[in-house]
């Protein structure tokens, strides 16, 4: 596992120490990797919704290249 340093602004850093003592992790790093999770999960899930979002081909292959 490797190591990285971030420098926080004082309202992330509270916001950090805020959620380790209300439990959402075991430490700082804990939280922080939760929060790194859940964002890269967020976004997997928008990326779907963008997806659903485009338009789709229905019909037969060759007519539809036709079209195109």
């Amino acid at each position: 596992m490797s190591t990285l340093s971030v420098p926080l602004t004082p309202q992330l850093e509270e916001a950090v120490n805020r959620l380790v003592k209300d439990g959402y992790g075991a430490n700082k790093a804990d939280v922080v990797r939760k929060a790194i999770k859940r964002l890269s999960e967020a976004e997997a899930v928008n990326a779907v919704l963008r997806a659903e979002l485009e338009p789709t081909l229905k019909g037969d292959l060759r007519d539809l290249i036709k079209k195109i």
